[in-house]
């Protein structure tokens, strides 16, 4: 039986590490074929193993084909792409792998299979060859417990595509001996990846937060809340993601994602990780994602990634069918701050007639010249013509008092987020504002409901979401009541297409879509620091590399606020009543301790005061 004793961590170091020059991929699928080439370019002799010999011919043509096309980009030359071909040798038996020093199997997310590929290469591998799962969902811990050498088995979790993604989770179990540990992270770092090192659960860093998310969006859609393209909208505009979950998952496989949550709610118990029944319907149906041609959308063929038209017409639950809006002209925005500003802004550019409303005259000024700032800065950026900005500058007319409004088409109220504020504010506007006009708020986690009980007239109320910084951002989140009119629903999806935004349709719950899929995900992050597995640093890099996210979680939370961001946890949770949702203790600890992010200089991290 291999090695008995586990090396002491004080003497594993890089240095110690043994070279690893020869490596086995078992499985030629997609993320083995990757792998594959992420080895061969770096100067490995990779040896390919796959028990079905299409796979193997599919893996071959691969490597030439993404080989070929880095000659053409001028990233290798035709030299160098003849040799990794040349180091990239194919088998259908996993005897090959005798003589290799890392041996990575990449076979499909199955237990039993995986353990059948171990214990036959510990009949075949040296005694010193490291063992390496690609798995993101199954234990690493039983594998190398199941194993005749547990001190060499690890997890080495690459990121679809493997030759793109700089992401590298080295898993290692209680039984891994430091010394392949720091082997195979010297050859992450030697592929110009970016390992960390991280414990065995199931999804790690990177996909222990990311399947949670998706998770949600794919319940989000199930119940009918939203459609499918304005929930990958939202959170694409909104968060600045790559790819909305729905379609995400359907490039994953739904299948996938079903395994991979059903072993995090196995450990975690939390309902959050309890696959949506949606997921286990596509999946025993063969809708399994792009590599099946049809999950949450349709493809052009199995392994495209061409959406074509299909029969589905989501029902979205806004039933205003083909209602004529109202004609809006004039607009009014009550508020002094940022959005208030940014969203006048936005009315004016696109040719509205706008009155900025705010507590006293001064105020509004104030705000006005924080408009006139913002657009010199983008005359200067050449992004503005100065006669756009005399033209805007113009359109605004501040004013210390609700009353200037009587005249508007549409109000729209961005003052602070506090619903008894909103209500009063409401109260004036129904009674200021002519028969007809719409009334919006912009709040972003209260009840808009409220507001539209506040007046006489909650038909004409609805919901206008918009993000920070409102003249960038392009999402729109479209919020209707049980009780807001068809014709007003219309109006504000026609005055968004007008002011160059995307409207999504939701329904009048906490959060919306964007808040009530992101807040769980970065409260997740806060609990996997609570609980001592992984660092903020690991973890914002994991989601930034691992998951091509614009900033890593803990970014995002220092930058959004920590009060702001314990505020929306608390109104989720109330609403939802789910145990999971409940705000992280360390989150509700730095609050209560004045650490609220870049703005009092300390959060999660330390800010340089300015």
């Amino acid at each position: 039986m291999g090695r008995q004793s586990t090396p002491d961590l004080s003497t594993a170091s890089a240095a110690a590490s043994p070279a690893l020059s020869t490596i086995a991929v078992v499985g030629l699928g997609t993320m083995g074929t990757g792998i594959a080439e992420v080895l061969t370019l770096a100067g490995r002799e990779v040896v390919g193993i796959d028990i079905d010999e299409a796979a193997v011919r599919r893996a071959r043509a691969a490597l030439e084909a993404s080989t070929a096309r880095a000659v053409r980009r001028e990233r290798i030359t035709e030299r160098e792409r003849q040799d990794a071909l040349s180091r990239f040798r194919t088998f259908g038996e996993l005897a090959a792998a005798r003589d290799a020093d890392l041996v990575i199997e990449v076979v499909p997310e199955d237990y039993e299979l995986k353990r059948e590929v171990f214990v036959a290469l510990d009949g075949i591998v040296r005694p010193d060859t490291i063992l390496a799962t690609g798995t993101n969902a199954l234990s690493v811990t039983r594998l190398a417990a199941d194993s005749q050498r547990p001190e060499r088995v690890l997890g080495v979790h690459f990121f679809n595509p493997a030759p793109a993604m700089k992401l590298v989770e080295v898993v290692s179990s209680v039984l891994t001996a430091p010394v392949a540990v720091a082997a195979v992270t010297d050859l992450a770092h030697e592929l110009g990846k970016d390992p960390i090192a991280v414990g065995d659960r199931p999804g790690f860093v990177a996909d222990g937060l990311l399947f949670g998310y998706l998770n949600q969006a794919a319940a989000m859609y199930e119940s009918k809340y939203a459609t499918r393209e304005d929930i990958d909208a939202a959170m694409r505009l909104g968060c600045g993601l790559p790819m909305g979950p729905l379609a995400l998952l359907d490039l994953i496989g739904v299948d996938t994602a079903r395994t991979v949550l059903e072993a995090m709610y196995a450990e975690s118990r939390d309902r959050l990780h309890a696959p949506a029944p949606i997921l286990g319907q596509l999946a025993d149906a063969g809708l399994t994602g792009r590599k099946a041609g049809r999950g949450f959308y349709t493809y052009e063929a199995p392994g495209s990634a061409t959406v074509v038209p299909d029969a589905q017409t989501p029902a979205d639950g806004t039933g205003d069918g083909a209602a004529t809006g109202r004609p809006v002209r004039s607009v009014g925005v009550a508020g002094s701050g940022t959005m208030a500003s940014g969203i006048a802004e936005v009315f004016a550019k696109a040719g509205f007639t706008v009155v900025l409303a705010a507590r006293s005259q001064e105020k509004a000024e104030r705000a006005k010249d924080r408009i006139a700032k913002s657009l010199a800065r983008s005359v200067d950026k050449g992004r503005l013509t100065a006669e756009a900005r005399d033209a805007t500058l113009a359109a605004i007319t501040p004013a210390g008092s609700l009353d200037a409004f009587a005249d508007v088409d549409l109000a729209v109220e961005a003052v602070a987020e506090d619903l008894a504020v909103k209500q009063q504010l409401f109260r004036t506007l129904d009674k200021v504002c002519k028969p007809g006009a719409v009334l919006a708020t912009t709040t972003s986690s209260l009840p808009v409901v409220a507001c539209a009980r506040a007046t006489s007239r909650p038909q004409d109320v609805v919901g206008m979401h918009f993000f920070n910084p409102a003249p960038a951002m392009k999402l729109v989140e479209v919020v209707r009541t049980v009780l807001t009119g068809d014709d007003v629903h219309a109006t504000v999806r026609a005055v968004c297409a007008k002011v160059r935004k995307h409207p999504v349709d939701c329904g009048d719950r906490a959060g919306f879509i964007v808040n009530a899929l992101l807040f769980p995900y970065l409260n997740n992050a806060i609990k996997m620091v609570q609980e001592h597995y992984a660092s903020l640093d690991d973890i914002d890099a994991a989601m930034k590399l691992g998951g091509g996210y614009p900033m890593g979680p803990f970014e995002l939370l220092d930058v959004v606020g920590l009060d702001v961001s314990l505020a929306i946890e608390k109104v989720l949770h109330a609403e939802f009543r789910d145990p999971g949702l409940a705000p992280a203790p360390l989150l509700e600890h730095l609050v209560a301790a004045g650490c609220l992010g870049r703005k009092t200089g300390r959060g999660f991290r330390e800010y340089a005061r300015r």
